[in-house]
């Protein structure tokens, strides 16, 4: 089993009208409601954050969670390629954003944890997940 651990150092907050601005590099991002407070609505990854989010297939689905009074803004945490995935997975797991169907409950990786810091409202500062496969109807 190999354990692994990603520091995560969230930037942001970028609103909807400030996509431009988000990295076009390898990275996780937080998609929000924001009013007086924050709600996580939805959490993913792309190795070109601002191309993924200004044409993202869930936009609609982002936009539906937004209560009256709300804007959409986004945190960015840049992380290598080859790490990403997991490191997106476990924050899925861990945090169960809405708007996400895949990890949501089922981790297929080994151990990991992860620390985040810098702009990341509702994201837990460190956690830990294990590997939880979903069992889907057995017959016998």
């Amino acid at each position: 089993m190999v354990e692994n651990a990603y520091s995560l150092r969230f930037d942001g907050y970028y609103f909807k009208t400030q996509t431009d601005r988000l990295p076009t590099t390898s990275g996780i991002y937080g998609v929000y409601g924001l009013s007086n407070s924050f709600r996580l609505i939805y959490i993913g990854e792309s190795s070109n954050v601002r191309d993924r989010v200004e044409n993202h297939e869930k936009r609609t689905k982002w936009q539906s969670k937004i209560r009256t009074g709300e804007k959409i803004c986004f945190n960015v945490a840049l992380i290598s390629s080859r790490e990403r995935q997991r490191a997106e997975a476990a924050m899925i797991y861990k945090h169960k954003p809405p708007c996400n169907t895949e990890h949501v409950n089922s981790f297929q990786f080994d151990t990991t944890t992860i620390r985040t810091s810098g702009k990341n409202a509702c994201m837990h500062d460190r956690f830990t997940v294990r590997r939880k496969l979903r069992v889907i109807g057995k017959k016998f």
